[in-house]
């Protein structure tokens, strides 16, 4: 959001409503300043009710889901957020419960694509599926999944995570379920003559994760890479990312240069014509020239790609990358060119390379601001 790195960011806890600041910038606000209509539908998690991070006070018209991430565990919820308001989902008052929110938030994703189709926008679909807790709607499961039950059981409880039978199932279920949400926004795009003058980016924001339901050595979702979510090994922070536009990216064409979040604030500007002066020093690159085809962004080599989580911290500069999992943890350096799955420590024998890249990691931590989690009432984690 902020064009920054992990360890200059203003939120840095993962706990779900630590807000951003008034005078935090996102790259939500430099769109709405040149003229984009903007909207948010999905997870937000960098804002509770009441604070100064929600959507509608960092750039976003419009927003529609959870505002807390862990209520976005809750498919089944009796409330989504609609902009400051609280927005009712009558369907899962009772015991038989009907509204899957990730359904309401797409419907609510394409009325705002529909609305005023002639004019620029920026619509950032933060999408809470695939994740625990594990459920999705029962004819989803016996559609997608080869799971014919008849009547698969949804969630025990609302507020209470699903225990499903069949986690790979359920899984592969949510995947699929998210890909026709996902196939409803291009067919839209293409009615209403949108494709050729919209670019659609989809990614994910970590590797698999070990511990849940999910079952990733199942599927197998990091390969090789050695790691998972939470991670600073590739199998933690390496995803794919796939970019469409007809007319001005190349059908088939891969590229293979590190990129990360940071970079789609500067890229996002240079796209729309919207300057990110006012967003001040950023820790991004505008990777446009590379979705182009425009040609090589030579920034990308000389910068030190950063992360941190906890008192984790790792960073990749070129082929080299190095990792060190706690204050006091050995220093690793790993060469992603010759051992691409982090198997082989050589801090050893690049000693000057090393230590370099030691002393770039630590200059790029800076203490980061109070992280304030708002009160929830009813000894609940959200409002």
């Amino acid at each position: 959001m902020t064009g920054l790195h992990a360890g200059h960011t203003p939120v840095r806890g993962n706990s779900g409503g630590i807000p951003l600041r008034d005078d935090d910038v996102t790259f939500a606000e430099l769109l709405q300043g040149a003229g984009y209509r903007t909207g948010l539908f999905g997870k937000w998690g960098l804002g509770e009710a009441g604070t100064t991070g929600v959507p509608n006070n960092q750039g976003f018209d419009e927003f529609f889901g959870y505002l807390h991430q862990k209520h976005a565990h809750f498919y089944y919820t009796d409330y989504l957020w609609h902009n400051d308001q609280k927005y009712p989902l009558p369907g899962n008052a009772g015991e038989k419960r009907t509204q899957y929110s990730h359904d309401v938030v797409m419907k609510k994703a394409l009325d705002f694509i529909d609305t005023d189709p002639g004019d620029p926008f920026f619509c950032f679909l933060s999408l809470s599926i695939p994740h625990h807790e594990w459920t999705v709607p029962g004819e989803s499961l016996r559609e997608y999944s080869g799971t014919f039950e008849e009547d698969p059981p949804e969630s025990q409880w609302r507020e209470g995570y699903a225990t499903p039978s069949e986690p790979k199932a359920n899984m592969a279920a949510m995947i699929t379920h998210m890909d026709k949400g996902v196939g409803a926004v291009m067919a839209l795009l293409d009615e209403r003559g949108l494709s050729e003058n919209t670019i659609v980016i989809f990614t994910s924001d970590n590797g698999a994760d070990s511990y849940s339901l999910a079952c990733a050595d199942f599927f197998k979702a990091n390969g090789d890479l050695r790691g998972h979510k939470y991670d600073m090994y590739e199998g933690g922070i390496r995803v794919p990312t796939i970019a469409h536009w007809p007319g001005r990216i190349r059908p088939g064409t891969t590229d293979d240069s590190p990129w990360y979040f940071a970079d789609l604030m500067p890229t996002f500007a240079e796209l729309a014509d919207a300057s990110d002066s006012d967003s001040g020093e950023i820790d991004g690159v505008s990777i446009a020239p590379l979705l182009t085809g425009r040609g090589d962004v030579p920034a990308l080599k000389d910068r030190l790609m950063y992360w941190e989580a906890g008192v984790a911290r790792g960073g990749r500069w070129n082929e080299w990358k190095i990792v060190r999992n706690g204050q006091d943890a050995p220093l690793e350096l790993f060469n992603l060119n010759e051992d691409p799955n982090e198997r082989n420590d050589v801090s050893s024998k690049h000693a000057d390379i090393a230590a370099r890249l030691e002393a770039l990691l630590s200059q790029s931590h800076r203490p980061a601001p109070p992280q304030i989690e708002p009160d929830a009432p009813d000894g609940r984690y959200y409002r």
